[in-house]
């Protein structure tokens, strides 16, 4: 090789390494938690040098996930994945996209894992695995002020009620109603589904009870009411991985167990649900 070759070579490998591995586009590099939350501090010092999870995400279920003004992602997933990255010694890579890309972006191979408020169910786990559980929810009806719901069977009764398409709401309504039932209208996003809700487009909204709880926290003016269904039962939120990836799954357990264990998980919860009740 001339000296022309070997400079030409050697600037060209340079450049390659400063221009590193990242993905463009909407990907998100490292850690992203809400700003001016203590989890930024904590976060910032993840491994530089670490192992990358690539995490997809769904920003439009507050407080689970949101987006910034400035396209930054927040919300208690976020922090919390960020927190048990670093303590399993990744970095994190966030993508925002559609719900109901999700998991066919995790079972391609093009996510590592899907951090969205996901329930975990039965279905769910025929074609894909879970991390331990890391919150409790339950599903809640939200209607105008005045209108009583006490039971499934007062569901049964209304006209038309909304659901998000493929959340677990949905799951709930199509056992209940039927999922070819016309009553059941479904909506590509939460937010369509409740300002659909304000405008009387359908009677009542079922989806997760913290996600209703912040929404009327912050459109208290709206008239809407929150009703917990005594028939609804509880369910648990985990982080959905790949159905043979045990050892990833091994290793978020062990990170999950250890952030519960040194205070870091009570911390997150108190910060977005005012308690440090952690389930």
């Amino acid at each position: 090789m001339n000296l022309k070759k070997w400079l030409a070579t050697a600037l060209a490998c340079s450049a390659m390494a400063l221009s590193g591995c990242g993905n463009s586009g909407s990907t998100q590099q490292a850690s992203q938690p809400a700003a001016g939350s203590d989890a930024a501090a904590s976060t910032a010092s993840a491994p530089a040098e670490g192992k990358v999870l690539r995490v997809v995400t769904n920003a439009e279920f507050a407080p689970f996930e949101s987006k910034n003004p400035d396209g930054s992602l927040s919300g208690f997933d976020i922090d919390l994945i960020n927190a048990i990255a670093k303590e399993a010694g990744y970095r994190v890579e966030f993508k925002d996209q559609s719900w109901d890309s999700l998991f066919n972006s995790l079972r391609n191979g093009d996510a590592d894992a899907v951090v969205a408020a996901v329930t975990i169910t039965p279905e769910r786990q025929q074609s894909m695995a879970f991390t331990d559980p890391y919150f409790e929810i339950t599903q809640v009806v939200a209607v105008p002020e005045g209108k009583q719901i006490a039971s499934v069977e007062d569901l049964k009764n209304l006209n038309r009620v909304g659901v998000v398409t493929g959340n677990t709401g949905d799951l709930v309504a199509s056992k209940l109603l039927g999922a070819t039932n016309p009553k059941v209208i479904r909506f590509e996003t939460l937010p369509l589904l409740l300002k659909e809700l304000q405008n009387g487009g359908v009677d009542a909204a079922v989806s997760d009870s913290s996600v209703v709880m912040e929404f009327i926290k912050h459109n208290g003016d709206k008239g809407f009411t929150m009703i917990k269904v005594p028939d609804f039962e509880v369910e648990t939120y985990g982080i959905a991985l790949r159905k043979d990836d045990t050892e990833l799954r091994d290793t978020l357990n062990k990170a999950l167990a250890a952030i519960r264990a040194n205070g870091e998980y009570d911390r997150i919860h108190q910060q977005y649900f005012g308690t440090s009740t952690a389930k």
